[in-house]
């Protein structure tokens, strides 16, 4: 999809506040309010926005646990590959996984409440796909977080009208 410096501005404001009412975001942006919820809606059918989420304070909600778990695969077979991808889906405080290059396979990001629950994860975790090594390293304090990407250093905005 081909996207401009409107679609740029509406995405920005879209990560800031997805509650703004389309008035607003049109407003801001420069449009009436349909032409601003067609290209919206355009955004929504092409993928690039997936969704509109209410962001929760893991602390506020007993989750104040972060755990980054590094995995080396002894396994790399399509087949050992689904097992894992199946389990991680279905285990809720894992937030994200990235299949990785070098020499970790795949960095896991878990959200639980304390070390008790993660001990129950890990056991979960090692007992139901065969892995070589997994490191996990605790969190002490958040010092950053965003969901909002960096649109401006996207590649889209080149090809959406800015070029010299």
């Amino acid at each position: 999809m081909l996207m401009d410096e409107i679609d740029q501005k509406l995405l920005a404001l879209l990560q800031q506040d997805a509650t703004l009412p389309i008035a607003q975001l049109a407003d801001r942006v420069g449009l009436s309010p349909t032409p601003c919820w067609k290209r919206i809606q355009k955004l929504e059918a092409a993928g690039v926005l997936t969704g509109r989420v209410g962001l929760v304070a893991p602390d506020k909600v007993g989750l104040g646990l972060s755990v980054f778990v590094a995995i080396e695969a002894g396994d790399h077979s399509p087949e050992w590959l689904e097992r894992f991808a199946t389990l991680v889906r279905q285990i809720p405080e894992i937030m994200e996984v990235y299949r990785m290059a070098g020499e970790v396979d795949y960095m896991l990001r878990v959200t639980v409440p304390d070390m008790a629950a993660f001990d129950r994860l890990y056991k979960r975790l090692i007992a139901s796909v065969p892995l070589r090594n997994v490191t996990s390293r605790f969190a002490m304090e958040r010092i950053k977080h965003t969901t909002a990407l960096p649109l401006e250093a996207g590649a889209f905005r080149r090809r959406g009208g800015d070029e010299g």
